[in-house]
């Protein structure tokens, strides 16, 4: 009887730490904003510099037609929506199409939103490398009528990062800026 009891004891002891750790692993972002990548000021970013910050943070590119400057626009209505904690929110556009948006395309075209967005570029490497830590697709795709004879396919979604870079939430191209609006008040 008395090693039943034990037995039954340390099972106990067991299935208590199975279940905290699985709570812990749980409660962990599946993935986490990781970037090098320059400005649209020529700074050096990374993640690290938002840290104690959410991150708002969109890919895209500056010939893009629709979906881009619409998104950016609801970041822009977020921001405002937001007013005193917008100081807690840094929106962030990465480029998808280095080639052409350098810091200097950006920094033309980021402050047109009027929202403290920062645009992010780099080599096509370092792109390809902070890609690989979102769940996000690109590619270029050949299109005659296009700027310089091609467009971007990519993923439409705005994701949402903790102020430790973890991911939290992300809202596929044309949820509203006051869906987003709500979700992040309740968040911050």
């Amino acid at each position: 009887m008395a090693g039943v009891a034990a037995l039954a004891f340390v099972w106990l002891l067991l299935w208590s730490d199975y279940r905290s750790d699985s709570a812990r692993t749980d409660a962990e972002p599946p993935f986490f904003a990781e970037f090098e990548l320059t400005d649209h000021q020529g700074m050096v970013r990374t993640e690290e510099d938002f840290a104690g910050r959410w991150m708002l943070v969109f890919f895209g590119f500056t010939n893009c037609p629709d979906v881009c400057p619409t998104t950016l626009s609801e970041v822009a209505a977020v921001m405002d929506g937001l007013g005193d904690d917008a100081a807690k929110v840094q929106p962030i556009f990465i480029t998808i199409d280095p080639e052409r948006d350098t810091p200097a395309a950006l920094a033309g075209y980021v402050p047109l939103f009027d929202a403290g967005i920062i645009g992010l570029t780099g080599m096509p490497e370092q792109i390809a490398a902070t890609s690989e830590t979102f769940p996000i697709f690109f590619e270029r795709v050949e299109e005659a009528a296009a700027p310089d004879g091609y467009t971007m396919g990519h993923t439409s979604h705005l994701f949402l990062f903790d102020p430790d870079a973890g991911f939290a939430d992300s809202w596929p191209y044309g949820t509203s800026a006051e869906e987003i609006l709500a979700d992040l008040e309740e968040r911050i």
